[in-house]
């Protein structure tokens, strides 16, 4: 059955970093795409807004613009894990942070994933 867990989070002050990981078995041997999003306060589900995917295939990188140039997508191909380093972080960035698979890569449409893991919230203070 297909999973994926996310762990890290947590509170920083703005200019700060934190990491996040999302364990996603088979995700490499099924070419499957992980893909970051996050949802603010006040917005729902459908409201979540993608942040940065991998691609299990060939490890291509997505990153939508708000973050491209500071937060970094790697993997750890022994584990299927994929990391999300937050670095330069932004009050705006504070938000509950998901990642998610069977979806498209690069493309951002909540309801075209039907995998996800609990939340992990990050708070960036100014």
């Amino acid at each position: 059955q297909v999973r994926v867990a996310i762990t890290g989070g947590g509170s920083v002050e703005a200019g700060g970093s934190l990491r996040l990981s999302c364990e996603a078995p088979g995700y490499i041997a099924n070419r499957r795409c992980v893909s970051w999003f996050r949802q603010v306060p006040g917005k729902g589900r459908e409201g979540r807004e993608g942040v940065a995917a991998v691609y299990g295939g060939d490890g291509a990188r997505y990153y939508v613009p708000s973050v491209n140039g500071r937060f970094t997508v790697s993997q750890d191909n022994g584990r299927d894990v994929v990391y999300l380093q937050m670095d330069q972080l932004k009050p705006e960035d504070t938000a509950t942070y998901y990642c998610a698979t069977l979806g498209p890569c690069g493309r951002w449409v909540v309801s075209d994933f039907p995998k996800w893991s609990q939340g992990a919230q990050v708070t960036v203070t100014s």
